[in-house]
C-alpha cells in the first residue's frame, strides 16, 4: 500500500512539474508589460492558423496539443516576434523586459537555449555579421530545429534572398539526416527556383481552389499575372493581398491573380478571404509546405510570389511589397504603350 501511495505521489509531482506529452505549454513574466495579450502562430504546422496568449498581472501561460517539434512565433504589441521552439512534453519559458525584447529569453529544451544564445550574440552585429553567425550555426547544428528557422530568416525571407546560399545549406542539412522530411523537401524547393526566375516560363500548374474549382496556369490571361502565397498567421502576407485587391479593383481584368494560402485550416482561410474581400481563386489543400502546388512552383516563403507577364513569362520572384506594387504599375504602363 505504501508503494502504492508512493507511486501515486510520484505521478503527481512529474505531472505538476512538467507537460504531458503530446502537449507543449508556453508560461512566461515580462517586466514592462502588466495587461494584454499576444498572438501566437506556427509556420510550419503546430497551430491551425493564430492563437491568442493572454497576459495578466505581467504573467502568461499557454497550452497546445503538439506531437514531435514545431516552431511557434510570438507577435507582441509592437510587432515585434519571438520564435520559441516547442516540442512535445515540454514547457518554454519565457523571462525578461518587454521593453527590452532582444534581451528576452527563453529557456525549457535545448533547442530555444541555443536561439536565446544565438539571439544575443548577434544583438550588436551587423546584418553581414549576423548572417555570417547564422551561416556558421547552420553548418555546425544542421540537424536542429534552430536551423530550419535560421536558413529561412536570413537566407530565404529577407528582401535579398540568397537562393544559391540557402540551397547550400539546405543540401547540407539533408545529407547529415536524410530523414529529415523538412529539409528534403526546402532542398527541392531550392533546387526548383533554379527554374523559376526573371526570363523563364511560368511552370504548369493545376489545383482545386477552395470552393472546389480547378484553378491553373491557364486562369492567368491578364496583361499581369500574380501568383501569390500568404498565410493567415503572417501579417505582412495579408497586408499585401489587401494591396493587391486595390489593385485589381482599380484596373480589372488586365490583373489576374491567384492565391495559395499556406495555412491548414480551410475555414479560417475562407473566413481572412470574406473579410478582405477576396474575390480571386485562391488554393488550400491543407497540405502547408507539402503541397504539391506550393512543389511545382517552389514557393519556399511566406508571403511569396511570382509575377508573369500575358505570354507566360516571369518579371519577378519573391518582390517585396513596395517592390511588388511597383513591377505590377510599371508592366501596366508598358501594355498601355503597346496600344
Amino acid at each position: 500500500m505504501k508503494k502504492f501511495i508512493g507511486y501515486i505521489l510520484l505521478t503527481l509531482v512529474v505531472v505538476s512539474c512538467g507537460t504531458e506529452s503530446g502537449q507543449f505549454r508556453i508560461k512566461g513574466r515580462l517586466r514592462s508589460f502588466n495587461q494584454g495579450e499576444f498572438y501566437v502562430y506556427s509556420p510550419d504546422g503546430g497551430l491551425a492558423g493564430t492563437d491568442t496568449i493572454k497576459v495578466a498581472d505581467g504573467r502568461f501561460s499557454y497550452q497546445t496539443a503538439l506531437e514531435g517539434e514545431a516552431t511557434f512565433t510570438i507577435i507582441f504589441p509592437n510587432y515585434t516576434e519571438l520564435v520559441v521552439f516547442g516540442k512535445s512534453g515540454s514547457t518554454a519559458e519565457i523571462s525578461g523586459d518587454a521593453s527590452h525584447l532582444k534581451e528576452v529569453e527563453v529557456k525549457g529544451n535545448k533547442a530555444n537555449e541555443e536561439m536565446t544564445k544565438f539571439r544575443l550574440s548577434v544583438s550588436e552585429m551587423t546584418p553581414p555579421e549576423t548572417k555570417k553567425a547564422a551561416e556558421d550555426f547552420i553548418r555546425k547544428n544542421p540537424n536542429s530545429i534552430v536551423s530550419h528557422h535560421l536558413l529561412r530568416k536570413y537566407f530565404i525571407a529577407t528582401r535579398e534572398p540568397d537562393y544559391t546560399k540557402a540551397y547550400t545549406l539546405a543540401k547540407a542539412m539533408t545529407e547529415a539526416d536524410k530523414n529529415d522530411a523538412k529539409a528534403v523537401l526546402l532542398t527541392k524547393q531550392l533546387k526548383n527556383l533554379a527554374n523559376i526566375k526573371k526570363g523563364s516560363a511560368l511552370p504548369y500548374f493545376s489545383a482545386k481552389d477552395i470552393n472546389g474549382k480547378t484553378v491553373s496556369r491557364d486562369n492567368l490571361k491578364g496583361k499581369v499575372n500574380v501568383i501569390f502565397a500568404w498565410a493567415g498567421w503572417n501579417y505582412e502576407s495579408t497586408g499585401i493581398q489587401r494591396e493587391l485587391r486595390k489593385k485589381k479593383k482599380e484596373v480589372g481584368d488586365k490583373l489576374q491573380i491567384v492565391g495559395i494560402c499556406i495555412d491548414a485550416d480551410t475555414a479560417r482561410c475562407k473566413r481572412t478571404i470574406r473579410i478582405d474581400s477576396v474575390q480571386w481563386q485562391t488554393i488550400c489543400d491543407r497540405q502547408l509546405w507539402e503541397s504539391p502546388t506550393v512543389r511545382q512552383l517552389a514557393i519556399s516563403t511566406v508571403p511569396g510570389n511570382i509575377v508573369a507577364d500575358d505570354k507566360g513569362k516571369i518579371i519577378a520572384v519573391n518582390a517585396t511589397k513596395d517592390k511588388l506594387k511597383e513591377i505590377v504599375d510599371k508592366q501596366l504602363k508598358q501594355e498601355k504603350k503597346k496600344k
